[in-house]
């Protein structure tokens, strides 16, 4: 029996369209091979500082009463009591706002002596400490020597602040960006290169900081006889207001 073959031939439009898609393929492959790759625009990153200084215009001080060793917890809370009230009046008395003044601490303690390797009840001591605002600088010294003079027989010291510091940090914030943009430009120049837009901006540190003086009550009494005066002089001096950015700038 004869076998027969049969042989199937695809269209002659679907070879040549195969034929044409290949093509196609790889003339767009030559085409993309010559496309550059884009690049990155390149960047730099710089620093800058600014500073302004500014006259404190807030005082705030420390002092406060210790009563030694009591019999009983009752005496050494009256004696506290009695001693602190004392302070305050003569600190309301140079018209200290009763607002700007706070109880810093206050503490009533029992205190022991060790005998024979015993512990024995020897009484009880209070302590309390005032942390107050002056708002007239020209007050600080007198505010001490009252508050001394009145019994207060504890002092921790004064610091000068700036109460409202945001529009002293925003001018130096101002000159810190200023400083930074001037550096990235001329380093722009000296790499052929011209300044674009900013990339990131970021605040570092920075700040103000009050700035203590730690005297001690026989200081204040000493400072008063040499002056010869009610109250002593405490200079306030100025405060310095730093800000430090970093900012990265496009390079074009």
């Amino acid at each position: 029996m004869d076998q027969q073959i049969i042989r199937i031939q695809p269209p002659v439009g679907l070879l040549l369209g195969a034929v044409a898609l290949g093509g196609a393929f790889y003339l767009l492959g030559i085409h993309l091979n010559r496309i550059p790759t884009p690049v990155a625009p390149g960047t730099i990153t710089v620093t800058g500082e600014g500073k302004v200084s500014a006259a404190p215009d807030i005082a705030e001080m420390s002092f406060g009463v210790t009563t030694g060793v009591k019999a009983t917890s009752k005496i050494a809370s009256e004696t506290i009591s009695t001693e602190m009230n004392k302070v305050l009046a003569a600190v309301k008395a140079l018209g200290i706002d009763e607002k700007d003044i706070r109880t810093e601490s206050f503490y009533l303690n029992p205190m022991y002596d060790w005998t024979d390797g015993r512990q024995r009840l020897r009484g009880y001591e209070a302590t309390q400490s005032l942390r107050v605002k002056v708002r007239d600088l020209e007050k600080v010294g007198d505010v001490l020597t009252a508050a001394t003079d009145a019994g207060a027989n504890q002092a921790g010291g004064v610091s000068f602040t700036i109460e409202e510091p945001d529009d002293k940090q925003a001018e130096a914030r101002t000159e810190a960006i200023a400083d930074a943009k001037q550096k990235a430009q001329a380093l722009a120049d000296q790499l052929g290169e011209r300044l674009g837009d900013v990339q990131s901006f970021s605040e570092n540190g920075g700040g103000w900081y009050p700035r203590p003086m730690m005297m001690a009550k026989e200081e204040y009494a000493m400072a008063d006889q040499a002056a010869g005066a009610p109250g002593m002089a405490i200079p306030a001096g100025e405060e310095d207001i730093t800000v430090s950015v970093s900012i990265t700038y496009e390079l074009r």
